[in-house]
């Protein structure tokens, strides 16, 4: 992770650009105070999916919609 200052990052956007694009994470600070954060696209869904998998370890899902215990039966 790089952090820099905004008018460092303006004054070399595309740099910076290619850096994220090449999978590094850019904080950009005003008066030492961050104002935003460059991540990959990817890295974002990565990142979803990762937690995904970890709330997996942690909870049991199941069909939500159905009741429990309960025989479905079809009127017509």
């Amino acid at each position: 992770m790089t952090t820099i200052a905004v008018s460092l990052f303006r004054s070399q956007l595309l740099k910076f650009l290619k850096r994220v694009m090449l999978g590094e994470e850019v904080v950009i600070v005003s008066r030492g105070r961050e104002v935003a954060r460059l991540v990959p696209a990817q890295e974002q869904e990565k990142k979803a999916w990762k937690e995904i998998h970890e709330m997996r370890k942690k909870c049991k899902l199941g069909d939500v919609l159905s009741p429990l215990k309960a025989d479905w039966k079809v009127l017509r």
